[in-house]
């Protein structure tokens, strides 16, 4: 594989950047896949790639099973994405990608891999914490279906399509599962900082708890709210974009140059 396609197993480029000094990589909330960040580029610094995860069941991957359990899930991603380590990097993950971008920094340190020089999660509780008011996993397709109306995030009109329900629920499913089913193994808090964003209408991640990350980190760490609720990132696409980009800058500002 070479870094310079477009895409790969793992990794969707939409919009390769050869000059580019930082990458960032995103990674989906349940249910969602790699096109969920692919109109971000256009308002992200010029020198920032951005490098969309592309995770089994899903978009081009739809035939292969989604993975179900967490541990395997994030070894899989540290092994797919280490031939494009090879610039400093950024690890951004929303709801269920921001336990899994959290993994994914503690796997690779384990591996004595590269590290990102920030981690950036929102609409999440800490990995130490229970993920949301009320466990997901088992429950029947009607209460699936009535919790994504209630979060929002997903279209109306697939909601009501029975066909397209077949389509998502099991994939929906599969990232419960690796959302709740394994315990949290503590481990040494992480160097990079971490920055949190959440929604402040938020139901499954109050300030307070997204403030608890601080634990997870010996270097910065900081918590910014947005107007909307559990898919701010949509409703307050425009100020949560400018501040990313912002904290990229700062990541930008501090490599050598």
């Amino acid at each position: 594989m070479s870094t310079g396609s477009t895409s790969d197993t793992w990794i969707s480029c939409t919009r390769p950047n050869p000059a580019a000094r930082l990458r960032l990589f995103c990674l989906p909330y349940a249910g969602g896949g790699s096109t969920a960040f692919s109109s971000w580029q256009r308002q992200l610094p010029a020198q920032v790639e951005l490098c969309a995860l592309k995770l089994p069941g899903r978009e081009a991957r739809m035939r292969e099973p989604p993975f179900d359990r967490l541990t395997p899930l994030v070894q899989a991603l540290a092994t797919g994405i280490a031939p494009w380590l090879t610039k400093p990097f950024v690890l951004y993950g929303h709801s269920l990608g921001a336990l899994v971008s959290f993994e994914v920094t503690r796997e690779l340190r384990r591996r004595r891999a590269p590290l990102p020089r920030h981690l950036l999660v929102s609409g999440r509780r800490p990995p130490h914490m229970q993920p949301g008011p009320e466990p997901l996993h088992g429950a029947s397709d009607q209460a699936l279906v009535a919790w994504l109306r209630r979060v929002g995030g997903t279209p109306d009109e697939v909601l009501r399509e029975p066909e397209l329900l077949a389509m998502i629920l099991p994939v929906l499913r599969a990232d419960i599962s690796v959302n709740e089913a394994e315990p949290f193994v503590e481990e040494d808090p992480l160097e990079c900082p971490i920055s949190v964003f959440g929604g402040l209408a938020d139901e499954r991640a109050s300030r307070a708890e997204l403030e608890a990350w601080r634990r997870h980190t010996r270097g910065p760490f900081g918590v910014e709210m947005f107007p909307g609720g559990h898919f701010f990132l949509q409703s307050a696409r425009e100020p949560f974009l400018r501040s990313l980009s912002a904290h990229l800058e700062d990541v930008l500002r501090d490599l050598p140059a």
